[in-house]
């Protein structure tokens, strides 16, 4: 209790302490070519270009149509237009001042321009025939009455959910802090400032506040050495897929012996053999099949919640309508989505005390400490490592967008700290810069596995009073230690929190991705697996009236835990107190009931619910889930980056996406898993000790005896 408590103490302190890292990327390390951005630059030549175009209108018409204009919906949210990308890039007219190429960049206007003076007409370029409006401009001063109060608190409410780590202050009538995004084409050799000033205007002299986001020329994503050893390790496997899979494919249709009899070593990366193994399902007693059904309906919700949040965050043509739809009661099944990882969580749990329970006695489990660690880490480490490698290199090269600086970012972050996700301490170390930003859930689940030995050494001695001491005083340390933190925190309650939107950046690095309060599901899922255990092979008996009970009790916790992100969702919502609690015991709650539905439909008080749960069609899923929650998060970042323009949302468009992002994760986690997880798994089974498999065989003689010999209990 003593170790655990001290733990505790020393995870806080260091979570509360953890380190905000600065990217500070190598140039070798860049997704773009930074040096290109400055080597096309030339004053003398941007001249002699603007020049030109002047004297060629139909030039001067594709750059302008492939550029600026006014976005379209801005009283429904939209400040962005994204011209023509891929036609911007595409110019390119050789002349006798040298070629003339496009350049993509988009620049930053705010919209109040207090000391904005307008030019007169005669002060454009003659030969731009520009319509110009007879009447004065849209005043855009801080005092413009020209929009509605409630359109501008909107705006900037919106602005803040966007960019949380800005802290906006809505006033009334007021359009600081907002801005336009827009496009430009221009010749790669001038500068926005100087083709803004030499095509157009002076705009500095007129007051016009502008600044440049980026900008992006043709073929300027450099070779890194991440690309190189990319091709060289798939390349690996690639020939090593072809002569496992010929090996096979001979050994057993060509030559027609048994499977069995095949060289394991040779055949452990055979497509044949794992697409077989993986879509096959062969009966083992013991297996809890409901879990199959839990973990893909937990699967779909997290993409489906990661679909709808990347919509709402990224390009939007009707962002405040989207906003209006978060307000409503009836996004709820959207907002509540976070809950859903403590379910994983839980299952974790449930599944480090019913797998080991039976297999290992405490003094095996000391003795093979380091075998259970390595048996964890080795079992993640294939699927984790290719696709950080994958997200490094080969996503960043797989297409392209005017919004591709969200891919980038994630290429950044993982060719900077991709050894801080291997080793699973990224919420810690960097937890603003993560590599595969859903990865904390990974972090935490491995530092929970290397702390539950302190409770199996007790679960696995035998007495069951000594084994229930130990995970409640787990328990109750973990819950004692957060409830603390909590309060003296005072944290918002949710990832997105309207009323609290500056306090987010802090949220997710010290409460969301923080072990110590992301831990007690866990334990209550170990309590869990040890019931179940407790019961393997044997019938428990419940009366109507106490399953009824249980169940109504199970589905008010749940109902109750959802439901409550509606009321914090609200922009008048202000209780430190209720926040505090929610962080507290939301999830525990959470887990105690999806606990109850799992050991209800093991020992057949589930119904309809089992029925569904335990359907062959969810075993697939079940098996790609790790590997779907890995790739569907920058899967989803990259569909999102290729769009050209702000995307209308509708929840049923957001539903058709959904599909398409489930198809595409399930999709390459099936390609991930039978090229990279399936063999790598039979290697490690084969560099374990075979005292693992034999324990194996005997837990599962033992559990036919058991079967054998069913006596009903009566609680």
């Amino acid at each position: 209790m003593s170790c655990v408590l001290l733990f505790i103490y020393l995870l806080s302190l260091i979570n509360h302490g953890a380190s905000y890292v600065d990217m500070m990327i190598p140039d070798r390390k860049y997704a773009f070519d930074m040096k290109l951005y400055e080597e096309v630059l030339d004053s003398d030549l941007c001249d002699a270009h603007i020049d030109y175009l002047r004297n060629n209108s139909q030039l001067l018409l594709e750059f302008l149509d492939a550029g600026i204009r006014t976005p379209r919906g801005i009283f429904t949210g939209n400040f962005m237009d994204l011209g023509n990308y891929y036609q911007c890039l595409a110019l390119h007219r050789s002349s006798e001042v040298g070629a003339i190429s496009g350049k993509y960049c988009l620049m930053n206007i705010p919209l109040s321009q207090g000391n904005l003076t307008l030019p007169e007409l005669s002060q454009f370029p003659e030969r731009l025939e520009i319509p110009l409006p007879d009447t004065p401009w849209f005043e855009l001063g801080t005092n413009t009455r020209m929009i509605s109060q409630d359109t501008v608190r909107r705006w900037k409410l919106y602005q803040r959910m966007k960019i949380l780590k800005t802290s906006v202050t809505v006033e009334p009538e007021s359009l600081s802090g907002l801005s336009l995004n827009l496009a430009v084409c221009i010749p790669k050799t001038c500068t926005t400032h100087e083709a803004f000033t030499k095509l157009l205007f002076n705009a500095s002299a007129i007051g016009l506040e502008a600044s440049e986001n980026y900008c992006r020329l043709p073929n300027d994503k450099p070779w890194v050495a991440a690309d190189y050893v990319a091709i060289v390790m798939f390349s690996i496997i690639a020939i090593l897929t072809v002569i496992s899979t010929s090996y096979d494919v001979r050994h057993t249709i060509f030559l027609e012996r048994d499977p069995k009899q095949a060289n394991k070593l040779l055949q452990s990366f055979s497509l044949y053999t794992n697409t077989r193994r993986l879509v096959t399902y062969t009966p083992v007693p013991g297996v809890l099949e409901c879990l199959d059904g839990v973990r893909a309906f937990a699967m779909m919700w997290v993409i489906l919640g990661h679909t709808f949040v990347n919509q709402l965050t990224d390009m939007m043509a009707n962002p405040l309508d989207a906003q209006e739809w978060i307000l409503s009661f009836r996004s709820v099944w959207i907002t509540a989505g976070p809950i859903t990882v403590d379910t994983f969580f839980m299952l974790s749990g449930l599944l480090v005390v019913y797998s080991t329970s039976g297999k290992m006695t405490r003094m095996k489990l000391l003795k093979n400490l380091h075998l259970f660690y390595l048996n964890r880490l080795l079992r993640m480490f294939p699927v984790l490592a290719a696709f950080i490698l994958l997200q490094a290199s080969v996503l960043n090269w797989i297409s392209d967008g005017p919004y591709w600086d969200s891919v980038v970012e994630q290429t950044h972050r993982c060719r900077v700290f991709w050894w801080s996700t291997l080793l699973h301490i990224q919420n810690f170390y960097n937890p603003s810069h993560m590599c595969l930003p859903h990865s904390w859930y990974l972090a935490i689940d491995v530092q929970l596995h290397i702390i539950s030995p302190l409770i199996l050494f007790w679960v696995l001695g035998g007495r069951r009073r000594t084994a229930w001491l130990a995970m409640s005083a787990g328990l109750l340390a973990f819950l004692t230690g957060s409830t603390i933190y909590n309060f003296y925190m005072k944290f918002p309650s949710g990832p997105v929190v309207l009323s609290r939107l500056p306090e987010q950046p802090r949220y997710l690095s010290y409460y969301y991705i923080n072990t110590l309060t992301r831990a007690s599901p866990f334990f209550v899922g170990m309590m869990y697996g040890y019931v179940l255990h407790i019961y393997r092979g044997q019938k428990v008996l419940l009366s109507k009236m106490q399953s009824t009970i249980l169940w109504i009790s199970a589905l008010v916790i749940s109902s109750l835990v959802i439901y409550s992100t509606y009321q914090i969702m609200q922009l008048d919502w202000d209780n430190q107190t209720i926040d505090s609690i929610i962080n507290s015991f939301m999830r525990p709650a959470w887990a105690l009931a999806v606990g109850w539905f799992i050991f209800a439909c093991v020992h057949g008080y589930g119904g309809p619910v089992n029925w569904v749960l335990s359907l062959p069609a969810w075993k697939l899923l079940s098996r790609l889930s790790y590997a779907m929650y890995i790739v569907h998060y920058p899967l989803i970042y990259l569909v999102n980056s290729t769009a050209v323009a702000p995307i209308y949302f509708s929840v049923h468009a957001s539903l058709f996406k959904f599909l398409g992002d489930f198809l595409l994760a399930a999709l390459v986690a099936f390609v991930l898993t039978v090229f990279v997880d399936a063999p790598f798994s039979t290697l490690i089974k084969m560099f374990m000790s075979s005292d693992q498999k034999q324990a194996e065989k005997r837990a599962i003689n033992n559990g036919k005896e058991n079967r054998k010999k069913i006596q009903p209990i009566q609680l």
